[in-house]
């Protein structure tokens, strides 16, 4: 089992541009995986873990409601944001500028084939790096992804999360919010949950900029310890 993960940066990138990238990167383990069952081998299956950030975009999942997107063409257009009906799980969400998206493309198989446990350590590896922080925060029972203030009515969401997986290959993954604008939140009902805020770290640290740099190392660092993986920076400055 290979439990190296090959870590790319790729800095600023178009949400579309991204994702096709994603898809070649996930068909080609899903079709070494399928060459190694039909030709009896056993090529070792890599693992990719993309950071990203997007210009604002909307995207919503394949089971989401169109209705929670509250913007118009035009209006999407006006405020410089796209929108994409993409294939992973979830409703709506937002990607923008000072938000660290990761894309976990990593064959479960290399690791465990429990597709629950992967979305909780998926969502512990956020927890533990918000911790670092002193900030206290959880899971919200049926609402995936990373929660403030759970059970109280200041509850507020600062890490949304929407996987696909096949053949125990994942894709898409996190957006943790760190320097958000969240007044582009209110353009959309996030994850199709009414009546429940969205924060970012920097607000909730009452500082003007986070270290994102430094998100990433934390969330990294905690990745590899749940996933007992370890991280090949070599090709960061290939991208």
């Amino acid at each position: 089992m290979n439990k190296t993960i090959q870590l790319q940066d790729l800095a600023i990138k178009g949400y579309k541009e991204t994702w096709e990238y994603q898809e070649e990167l996930f068909k080609g383990v899903v079709d070494l995986k399928i060459q190694n069952r039909r030709n009896e081998t056993q090529i070792e299956t890599p693992n990719y873990f993309l950071f990203v950030e997007h210009p604002h975009v909307y995207t919503l999942g394949k089971s989401g409601d169109l209705s929670n997107l509250l913007l118009s063409e035009k209006q999407l257009e006006a405020k410089g944001a796209t929108f994409y009906k993409i294939n992973r799980g979830g409703d709506i969400t937002y990607h923008g500028p000072g938000q660290i998206v990761g894309y976990p493309i990593i064959d479960l198989e290399n690791f465990f084939t429990d597709i629950h446990k992967y979305l909780r350590l998926l969502e512990e590896s956020i927890i533990l790096t918000l911790q670092e922080y002193g900030l206290e925060c959880g899971r919200s029972d049926g609402e995936t992804g990373v929660w403030l203030g759970v059970g109280t009515p200041f509850a507020r969401k600062i890490c949304a999360m929407g996987v696909r997986a096949s053949r125990w290959v994942t894709m898409h993954g996190f957006a943790l919010n760190v320097n958000v604008d969240l007044g582009y939140f209110d353009n959309i009902i996030p994850c199709g949950i009414r009546g429940k805020a969205v924060t970012s770290l920097n607000v909730e640290l009452g500082v003007q900029k986070v270290d994102e740099a430094e998100v990433k190392s934390k969330i990294m660092k905690h990745f590899s310890v749940l996933f007992e993986a370890t991280f090949d920076k070599s090709a960061i400055n290939n991208q």
